[in-house]
């Protein structure tokens, strides 16, 4: 059995990414390719790296192959600034549970447990699922929150009583509703990580006072997300909205189709990855404008 994680709020904090998983053009997961990119994201001193979150495609992967990844992370890891943060959620509570103990067992810092999906429920019912979900919990949890894919809306008044839970240390906000950072701010005490979970905004939630961000174009731009990072926990507001802006491109690519797509094709144009990825899903085909140049400053930050 592995150690307890004493992982605090205050440890979650700057860039974290939320990891793709690389895959063979027949669909089979490729773990040296795997290796690389959590040591790219070592290199790069990335705060912490989510496994088999939405990014990772969580949902298409096998437990087996979870478990593979999840390992190979720790390991890779261990003794480094960088944290591993296991994706567990489900709409089943007891899934999520069973989820939580095996990413105990393998080592994990923390879980992200995003709120059900597909069933539709009350601010009561998310706050029962995930209070019976921490009660059980050997890890620390950081709630995830992201309506436009779940259509259950976590809202600031039900995260605030969840937030008194000893488990609970923080939450990945992905609402597009563009107060919601400064309210939670506003009502939740300090000891507590609000992370954005949204790229494009990300930089205005840092400045309403949000912690950190759980990054996709953090899989690409690792030290540009980074030094921003850095730049507004030291006040420096105008050298981090002057780097955000030479990323404004990327973000537009990154929405042009469903996440994961895009990030996996420039991953792949990168020379980073094999071009797979799992049905219900297909592989990007169109134009991305700008495509030459963005590919350039990823490979730069490849060779740092």
């Amino acid at each position: 059995m592995s150690q307890m994680s004493t992982l605090t709020a205050k440890e979650i904090y700057g860039s974290l990414t939320a990891l793709i998983t690389p895959m063979s053009k027949n669909g089979s997961v490729d773990y040296e390719q795997w290796e690389k990119l959590i040591q790219w994201q070592i290199k790069a001193e990335t705060s912490a790296v989510v496994v088999a979150g939405t990014t990772g495609e969580s949902a298409l992967l096998e437990q087996k192959e979870i478990d593979q990844l999840l390992k190979m992370a720790v390991n890779l890891c261990q003794g480094t600034n960088t944290k591993v943060i296991a994706g567990t959620g489900h709409i089943k509570k007891d899934q999520v549970i069973a989820n939580n103990i095996k990413a105990h067992s393998l080592g994990a810092d923390a879980v992200l447990v995003v709120t059900p999906y597909y069933i539709r429920t009350t601010q009561q019912g998310l706050h029962a699922h995930f209070e019976a979900i921490a009660d059980k919990s050997l890890l620390p949890v950081i709630l995830y929150n992201v309506p436009s894919r779940t259509h259950n809306d976590l809202l600031p008044k039900t995260t605030v009583t969840l937030a008194k839970h000893a488990k609970i240390i923080g939450i990945k906000e992905a609402s597009t509703d563009k107060n919601r950072i400064a309210e939670l701010i506003n009502l939740i005490s300090d000891d507590f990580a609000i992370l954005s979970g949204n790229d494009d905004t990300f930089i205005d939630s840092l400045e309403q006072g949000a912690t950190g961000v759980i990054s996709v174009a953090s899989n690409l731009r690792p030290y540009t997300i980074k030094k921003i990072c850095t730049y507004m926990a030291l006040g420096d507001i105008i050298s981090a909205k002057k780097c955000n802006s030479s990323l404004e491109n990327l973000y537009k690519m990154l929405s042009c189709q469903p996440n994961p797509i895009p990030v996996k094709y420039l991953l792949h144009q990168s020379g980073l990855i094999s071009d797979g990825i799992r049905l219900p899903l297909v592989w990007f085909e169109g134009k991305m404008t700008g495509l030459k140049p963005e590919i350039k400053k990823i490979i730069e930050e490849i060779k740092l």
